[in-house]
């Protein structure tokens, strides 16, 4: 969907040439590789002083960022969500930004682009499906088969078609969801343009919130499934995986 008016990164050379939705994920992207740099080089001047600064500082900011999105993974998946955490707080933090980023002017979001969210969503699919045969090699196969094999015949095409639905459902959920909020937004800005629109922009940051958490609780779910194991009870194991390499 496209909107009138004029973005920032349409002042920018080389992102003005790309479609808005992309342009403005690119945009935002860059300002978030800028604000973690910057909270990089204050955290390198502080070296080994671990003592948080008495004011609010962008260095404060990143760390309560990833702390809170550590904590979100790991309440959810145990030990397994810590190696994880560059997937999941990636999402978690490129989502946020972006349906934040709608309500502010010069911005459009590019989670209200069907194209962004969908692209997230087979990311989720593709990854997960890539770690299940990690850990399990083709024993994976045995999450389509249901508990007895005489069932595979009957288990397999309906586990395909609900592994199948997952990006779709994730998709459209944010997809919809954003696009909503931030025409609502957008006609009460046009409407009234100072003090009634101030109660929907916490409305929209509730709902930027809420459908970042959605998104990514669905997508650990879809992880610690694809990933779990069982010992020779049937009893559910946790397993570990590092994301550069061995699993055990």
């Amino acid at each position: 969907m496209e909107h009138g008016g004029l973005f920032y990164y349409q002042f920018i050379p080389g992102l003005n040439r790309l479609p808005m939705q992309v342009g403005n994920a690119v945009l935002v992207s860059l300002v978030l590789i800028v604000l973690f740099f910057l909270g990089y080089l204050n955290l390198k001047k502080k070296g080994d002083d671990v003592v948080p600064d008495k004011h609010f500082t962008l260095l404060n900011f990143m760390e309560l960022l990833v702390e809170m999105s550590l904590k979100l993974i790991e309440d959810n998946m145990g030990r397994v969500g810590k190696s994880l955490l560059y997937i999941l707080g990636s999402l978690i933090i490129f989502i946020l930004f972006n349906n934040l980023s709608g309500l502010v002017p010069g911005f459009a979001p590019s989670t209200s682009n069907l194209n962004t969210t969908l692209a997230l969503a087979l990311t989720v699919f593709f990854l997960y499906q890539f770690y299940g045969f990690k850990v399990h090699g083709l024993k994976y196969l045995k999450h389509f088969t249901g508990p007895f094999l005489w069932l595979a015949p009957l288990m397999f095409p309906i586990e395909i078609i609900g592994h199948l639905a997952r990006p779709m459902s994730l998709s459209l959920r944010l997809f919809g969801n954003m696009m909503g909020d931030h025409l609502v937004l957008g006609i009460f800005f046009l409407l009234v343009p100072l003090v009634v629109p101030l109660p929907i922009m916490f409305l929209g940051i509730f709902v930027s919130v809420v459908q970042t958490l959605v998104f990514v609780l669905l997508s650990m779910a879809y992880f610690s499934g694809a990933i779990e194991q069982e010992d020779e009870g049937g009893h559910e194991i946790e397993a570990t995986v590092e994301v550069t390499g061995e699993v055990a």
